[in-house]
């Protein structure tokens, strides 16, 4: 058999994953539709494609009927849905990185300590602010705060030149426990307007989007999902192992801090506009690796895919 024969069961894995990337992107524009129709103002699916048709210049379908649905529309549920879109994205493909680079599917962004740090900025702003703290100051602290944790974590666990992954997570988790140690401080020390705003802050939210955040995680989420796309032909040389991948010529201790930038990057610019959102980094990846098997070529988008769908149904959900 030559090598460029494709097997029976190569092709039907490459039409399955077809299958399955083309049904979440079907499945994420039809959410996206619906999550724009439901609000206050009533608004129909043709109303709402009808309204961006318009705005890139096609005559096509009819505006939203309602005086304010326009404006409602293109400042309120369009920014929250494209937030979802991106911070979605994100955590999934953040997820599906840290899994292949500590070998771990219970891995999730948490671990490396982004979340809590970015928690622990918010708080302090907050604290510092008062109740009535800018968003922008908030989200600025909690991006700040996030790099700083995980870079802390890194430096923390290196040893001899080299960071195994046990010291990772377990550097991880101290500097998760010292930083829930921070947060109950500020929430104790807080006004009661305050404890509430850093409490509301922690469950995670989309109710402060803005085209302004959009632009902010946008780009960030674009250069980390291609950046994570530059090395998954690495991350697969490291799923045989950290010593098979070494033998390859694999630089095992670049690679993984490379990976953790990246996830810094992009689990940083995400929840400094929502909150923290955990389940979508360590669910997402699961489903996906099963729907489209381990090869990361394929895994990180799929996961960046179904990240986004599944934050926008919790979103039109909730």
């Amino acid at each position: 058999m030559s090598l460029g024969t494709v097997t029976p069961a190569q092709a039907s894995s490459r039409t399955r994953t077809g299958i399955v990337l083309a049904g979440l992107l079907i499945a994420l524009a039809v959410a996206a539709v619906f999550s724009a129709c439901i609000g206050q103002v009533p608004t129909g699916p043709s109303e709402v494609l009808g309204s961006i048709a318009h705005r890139v210049g096609l005559d096509l379908g009819p505006l939203p009927a309602h005086p304010s649905g326009e404006v409602t529309l293109w400042e309120v549920r369009f920014p929250r849905v494209v937030l979802a879109i991106l911070v979605g994205a994100a955590l999934g493909c953040a997820g599906a990185l840290l899994q292949g680079v500590f070998a771990n599917p219970l891995a999730e962004p948490g671990v490396i300590g982004v979340s809590a740090g970015a928690a622990v900025g918010a708080s302090a702003a907050i604290v510092v602010g008062g109740a009535f703290a800018a968003g922008w100051t908030v989200a600025a602290s909690a991006f700040i705060a996030g790099l700083i944790t995980t870079v802390a974590v890194y430096v923390l666990a290196r040893h001899d030149g080299r960071t195994e992954v046990v010291t990772l997570v377990l550097t991880g988790v101290a500097v998760n426990a010292f930083a829930g140690g921070l947060i109950a401080f500020f929430t104790f020390i807080a006004s009661p307007a305050a404890r509430d705003q850093i409490v509301f802050w922690q469950l995670g939210s989309l109710n402060g989007a803005t085209w302004s955040a959009v632009a902010v995680v946008a780009p960030m989420t674009v250069a980390g999902i291609a950046a994570t796309m530059a090395i998954a032909a690495k991350l697969d040389l490291l799923s045989l192992g950290e010593s098979a991948a070494r033998h390859l010529g694999l630089d095992v201790e670049r690679l993984r801090l490379i990976a953790v930038l990246i996830v810094a990057l992009l689990v940083s610019s995400s929840v400094a506009f929502t909150g923290i959102i955990l389940f979508v980094g360590l669910v997402v990846p699961h489903l996906m690796r099963i729907a489209v098997g381990p090869g990361h070529r394929v895994l990180i988008p799929a996961s960046a895919l179904c990240g986004s769908l599944v934050l926008l149904l919790a979103d039109l959900g909730a």
